[in-house]
């Protein structure tokens, strides 16, 4: 049964990549509906609000993107967790431009009018209050559904830990902005900008937090279709030797899957690391990173202009040419292995035997994934060579939250691979016995050899 399930048609890879599209774009009816996401249930309601909340984080990484490309984060000098109400008055809005004059920012920025500075400071302020909104948007709906009880059993310290997360940011963001206002950054020749490494660190809370978020709601979305009985039925009736290879394949995906999230997730930290460098704006040419050479010689230079010995961690953070060439790999590994799994997925396919994990849920987020990395990549390219405006640098930033989403949604539709009950029916002690319906119920074998013996009874002849 394993060389069946490894025969391909002429055509494999093509045939196996329309069937995943024509599986992941309709409603056929294959493997009962897989795994599906059930909205209609007791505990929808829940699934929404974490679901939405997830939603304003996107809102929150767009704002937080185009504040930083209008260079409006340190507009705003102090803060105080509960915030305030922006200034009013002209003679506020003075007071509050003399402030912002003190600090290290406004010396490269001294033909800065009154308006210019409102300007800025609206970003950075809707940007906080943005931020508060989340949190009341996430505590109070938690709180009513725990007084009530409608919190599924078990999810408690899930949402313990998200609002923690949520919590967090604003402490994080501080510690970011305060690393653009001290002293210390006044001999700066460069355009004053907050330490890369704490930016990446803000803009990684905020996606760690979206995607905390939209799988605890998928979690919860899938409770009906997640039970026992329900993975019973579906793969019952499957031999269990191709059972266990059709589930050893699709751990296998799963793995792709889980590699395509973590070089995402990478790939953003290091987009971090080139916004906090500016360095979109340099070396805009592609493939190669200037028209002599594929790696600029920058990359791997210790030695900078002023003769001082750079380090390893200096380079991958702080250096414009190390930072870009980094995010640059990045971005290309990502597509690639997006690629590749789907091509992995489609050789599946392409067999004689369909895989019964390719479910319509997971055929669908492999499609979206490849479309949303491949996409990405070229979004990038583009926005490398048009020197990052303002418009399509924004519009990268929430290409990653669609690649993000897309890989994480293949992870949980195949997080039914290591359901307890599919173990059970590839359990090598296990035999098909008829059941109603038509299903197969595995029952334990038990080896002869452990079996007591009854001696047969003896004849006994009489004259």
């Amino acid at each position: 049964e394993a060389a069946l399930i490894g025969r391909k048609d002429p055509k494999s890879l093509l045939n196996g990549l329309g069937w995943i599209i024509s599986s992941g774009s309709t409603r056929a009816k294959f493997a009962n509906g897989g795994i599906p996401l059930v909205w209609n249930q007791s505990h929808t309601r829940v699934a929404k609000w974490i679901i939405g909340t997830s939603g304003l984080i996107v809102g929150m990484i767009h704002i937080g993107g185009l504040t930083r490309l209008t260079m409006s984060g340190l507009s705003m000098t102090s803060w105080s967790p509960l915030g305030g109400l922006p200034p009013i008055t002209r003679d506020e809005w003075n007071r509050e431009f003399e402030r912002y004059k003190a600090f290290p920012e406004f010396k490269q920025r001294k033909s800065m009018t009154l308006v210019e500075f409102q300007y800025i400071y609206a970003w950075e302020y809707g940007h906080r209050m943005l931020g508060r909104a989340v949190g009341v948007a996430f505590m109070v709906p938690w709180m009513y559904f725990t007084a009530r009880g409608r919190i599924p059993k078990g999810f408690q310290k899930h949402m313990a830990m998200l609002g923690f997360m949520g919590g967090s940011q604003g402490v994080i963001g501080w510690w970011m902005v305060k690393s653009g206002l001290g002293n210390d950054r006044r001999d700066d020749q460069r355009q004053i900008r907050v330490k890369p490494v704490r930016l990446a660190t803000h803009l990684g809370m905020a996606f760690a937090t979206y995607g905390a978020l939209l799988y605890t709601g998928w979690d919860i979305l899938r409770l009906p279709s997640y039970k026992s009985e329900t993975i019973t039925k579906i793969f019952a009736n499957i031999p269990r030797e191709r059972l266990s290879t059709m589930l050893q394949q699709a751990r296998r995906l799963r793995g792709g899957a889980f590699a395509v999230t973590g070089l995402t997730a990478a790939t953003i930290i290091s987009g971090a690391l080139v916004a906090g460098n500016d360095a979109g704006r340099a070396y805009n040419v592609w493939p190669k990173m200037t028209d002599d050479y594929w790696i600029a010689p920058e990359v791997w230079s210790r030695e900078d202009d002023d003769g001082r010995h750079n380090t390893a961690w200096y380079l991958s953070t702080e250096n414009t040419a190390t930072t870009q060439f980094n995010h640059r790999m990045l971005g290309h590994a990502t597509g690639a292995a997006a690629v590749g799994v789907m091509a992995f997925a489609s050789s599946l396919a392409a067999s004689s035997v369909k895989n019964a994990f390719l479910t319509p849920q997971v055929n669908r987020g492999l499609m979206l994934m490849s479309v949303t990395a491949f996409g990405q990549m070229t979004l990038g390219i583009v926005t490398l060579l048009n020197y990052a405006p303002v418009s399509l640098a924004a519009l990268h930033q929430l290409g990653s939250v669609a690649v993000l989403t897309s890989s994480l949604y293949v992870v949980h539709s195949l997080k039914f691979v290591k359901h307890p009950a599919l173990l059970k029916l590839i359990s090598p002690k296990a035999a098909a016995t008829p059941i109603a319906g038509g299903a197969l119920k595995r029952t334990p074998v038990v080896a002869a050899r452990s079996m007591p013996i009854t001696p047969p009874p003896k004849i006994i002849f009489k004259k």
